[in-house]
């Protein structure tokens, strides 16, 4: 950022009330004049002296008289507009009328004063005006030493404080944040420090030289004046730090701190030492009215160069101020800022403006109101924003659980993170209302404490703290029962879970949590004033309505309770349900969710429930029904059979298989064959791996031993003549006309009989 010429040829005008030597972010000011001894300050503060010198000056005899002749005109002016009876009240209009009375005369009186201010620093340059010489001479000499030794001693002092930050600024990137700050609040402390002792080495050496352990007044002005801006400056450099930038607290780049840390050290310093140092210097030397014109030329210094600060930065602040809405357009205070954003100058310029109007007519209570409130709502907001950042940073990492408790509890860590945002929101709005709070006991807006002292605010306040309680109790209750079931679900720690108990465990804390959400709810509602009687029983009256315009609903909840009760089915069983088979994914007290082979959800309802067939419950059976030829023998069959069991048991699904095998024998006879059943035994939900695994070491077994699996076939039957003996069979091909010898009565009585290709014939010949 770059200062307009302008900007510059102001700050030239003005320079002697700067000190001398050039000030570089970080670094002293410079000597200042000298002044006069203890003695001689004695002297200007009697009444009379003051008198003396207002009589010797013009402006201000000429000042004094309009002021005598005011006021002995005040009998003539008070018939005009009488004040009102002490005993009656003033109204609002009379007092808002007394008001701006004094602000326009006050205003007045002060533009008056600020055009003579310019003649009287003519004067004061020119020489018109009277010097006393001999308090210059006596107090410059040792003012100037003082100065010196206390620049010397600062200068000295902060440079052995920039190899400490230094050191310091290097460290900040090997930590954490939290030691980052450490180092921030350190450096502050040692910048503080330094100042005070070059204040401190200052007095020592003034002292020193003085007669008898005296001291000269305008050396306790200056030393007082070095402390205060200093130290001012210390607050500065810890937000800005110019030199440092890791040691920065405030997220800026080195250019913006280095610019605002410039000015902002200017504007202290010439309201500092032009207040505090140069003006009662200019009132002992010169005159009281000199002193006091110098002490308007510096204020209005100040503001013009605040105002073109505000004015030449307008823009940079309104895109910084909307930058956080930008990025998160949802955030809270990026809209608050973002509101503000094109306007933040004028609300700037008119606090400053009010400032100004507060200082110069003279309102001391209202100019000091305003600075103490102001500098308590910067320590406000400056809390506020560091505990946000500081709390922001600290949930950002996340909570950790201990190893232990993690291998236990594996989601508690989520479900712990998992509120992490909304903690924070939380917390953030806390924060906010309390630095709100902050601003308006600070400007008077409202008194927090005096109202939590009545009878109204303890009684909020106890329920503010009650409702924040129940909710505490209410989110630890639920984080137990949660983590109560993760724990004994949690295949890894003693028992392993049957399905059952997974079942009644996820129906409890559903259960749970509705109760959980129905009691903390009425417990607030009675905290904030609710008489949650006649709600309860209302309540009870409409579940009874709704209950009786929902039968349905009444009927699924019935009917899942007793399913439940009776443990018809569980989650992970594989049932048939309403006609509908799956794998139970999801099971309440109203419904069950199934999930088909084929990967469809089902969502079946109790109340259409009239039949549940498990097959998950106690044991299964794989019911093999093999089909055998006729000519095939029993026995060879049964030990074949047999042997394909005893294969199977030294497969990977022999554990599953519960008990030896069970032959049921020949159980049909169909057309081609017939049917041999034999059953096995297994664990619940295995008897479909068990059947596939079996059924094909029986087809491999079976095909070993020449063994054809039966299957549905045509035998071609010829007849017999009337001898008994088959005749032969006539076979030809498609399109061949028969053989001429052979007569239609001795051909084969083929009725009945189904035609057959040649080939087809011929294999089914051949077979017979």
């Amino acid at each position: 950022m770059r200062t307009t010429p302008f900007l510059r040829a102001l700050l030239v005008c003005f320079l002697f009330c700067l000190p001398a030597h050039a000030q570089m972010p970080g670094q002293s000011p410079a000597p200042a004049p000298a002044g006069p001894t203890s003695e001689a300050k004695a002297t200007t503060a009697d009444p009379t002296r003051a008198l003396v010198d207002i009589l010797r000056d013009e402006a201000a005899r000429e000042a004094l008289i309009r002021k005598l002749l005011a006021t002995t005109a005040t009998p003539a002016t008070a018939e005009k507009s009488p004040a009102p009876p002490p005993d009656e009240p003033s109204t609002l209009a009379r007092q808002i009328a007394d008001t701006t009375r004094d602000a326009a005369e006050g205003t007045m009186a002060f533009v008056v004063n600020l055009g003579r201010s310019w003649r009287d620093v003519a004067d004061v340059l020119t020489g018109t005006r009277p010097i006393n010489w001999s308090a210059l001479q006596d107090g410059a000499a040792a003012l100037g030493l003082v100065i010196l030794v206390t620049i010397a001693l600062y200068l000295g002092l902060r440079a052995t404080g920039q190899r400490i930050y230094a050191a310091m600024s290097r460290r900040t990137g090997r930590d954490n944040w939290y030691f980052s700050l450490l180092w921030i609040l350190a450096s502050s402390v040692i910048d503080g420090l330094i100042i005070v002792l070059a204040w401190a080495g200052g007095y020592a050496f003034a002292l020193a030289i003085g007669e008898t352990g005296t001291m000269n007044v305008w050396q306790s002005l200056f030393l007082n004046a070095f402390l205060l801006v200093e130290l001012v400056r210390v607050a500065l450099r810890a937000v800005f730090a110019p030199r440092f930038n890791k040691l920065r607290f405030a997220p800026m780049s080195d250019e913006t701190a280095a610019y605002w840390y410039f000015w902002s050290s200017r504007l202290i310093g010439l309201l500092g030492y032009g207040l505090l140092f140069v003006v009662p210097i200019l009132n002992d030397l010169v005159s009281f009215a000199a002193a006091h014109s110098v002490r308007i030329l510096v204020v209005v210094t100040a503001l013009l160069l605040a105002i073109l600060i505000i004015l030449q930065n307008r823009t940079e602040v309104r895109s910084a101020l909307r930058a956080r809405h930008e990025r998160h357009p949802g955030d809270a205070i990026g809209r608050a800022e973002a509101a503000i954003a094109g306007v933040w100058h004028w609300l700037a310029i008119g606090y400053l403006l009010a400032l100004f109007l507060a200082w110069s007519i003279g309102a001391v209570d209202s100019l000091q109101f305003m600075l103490i409130a102001t500098l308590n709502s910067i320590i406000a907001i400056v809390i506020g924003v560091v505990a946000m950042t500081l709390i922001k940073r600290v949930v950002a990492r996340g909570m950790r659980v201990p190893e232990e408790i993690k291998k236990k509890l594996p989601l508690l860590e989520v479900r712990l993170n998992a509120f992490v945002p909304m903690m924070l929101q939380i917390i953030r709005a806390i924060i906010i209302g309390v630095v709100l709070i902050a601003i308006a006991q600070a400007w008077h807006l409202m008194n927090i404490f005096s109202f939590l002292a009545t009878e109204t605010g303890r009684d909020i306040s106890s329920r503010f703290f009650s409702i924040a309680l129940i909710a505490i109790l209410g989110f630890l209750a639920w984080l137990a029962m949660s983590s109560f079931v993760e724990y004994r679900l949690n295949p890894t720690i003693g028992k392993i879970a049957t399905a059952r108990e997974r079942t009644l465990l996820s129906l409890l804390r559903n259960a749970f949590v509705i109760g959980l959400v129905l009691i903390v709810a009425m417990l607030i509602l009675s905290e904030i004033g609710v008489n949650i009687g006649p709600l309860l029983a209302g309540a009870g009256v409409l579940g009874l309505a709704i209950g009786f315009g929902a039968q349905k609903l009444v009927q699924d909840i019935i009917t899942g309770a007793f399913i439940q009760f009776e443990n018809a089915m569980n989650e992970g069983d594989v049932v048939t349900v309403g006609g509908t088979s799956g794998v139970v994914e999801r099971l309440t007290i109203r419904s069950v969710g199934l999930r088909d082979l084929s990967g469809t959800y089902h969502l079946i309802p109790f109340s259409s429930v009239d039949l549940v067939s498990n097959f998950m419950k106690g044991f299964a059976f794989h019911l093999a029904e093999i089909r055998i030829p006729y000519r095939e023998s029993i026995s060879k069959v049964k030990e074949l059979l047999l042997k394909a069991y005893d294969i199977l048991k030294d497969t990977e699904h022999g554990e599953a298989i519960l008990e030896p095998l069970e032959i049921q024998g020949v159980s049909s006879l169909e057309d081609s064959g017939f049917v041999y059943r034999v059953r096995i035994k297994t664990r619940p939900g295995m008897q479909w791996s068990v059947g596939r695994a079996y059924n094909e070491i029986v087809k491999d077994v079976l095909q070993d031993a020449r063994i054809q699996i039966s299957t549905p076939h045509l035998t071609v039957y010829m007849g017999q003549d009337r001898s008994g003996s088959a005749p032969a069979l006539n076979l030809r091909h498609l399109g061949e006309t028969p053989r001429g010898d052979l007569s239609e009565a001795d051909m084969p009585d083929t009725a009945g009989t189904a035609v057959h290709p040649p080939d087809i014939a011929s294999r089914s010949a051949n077979e017979t």
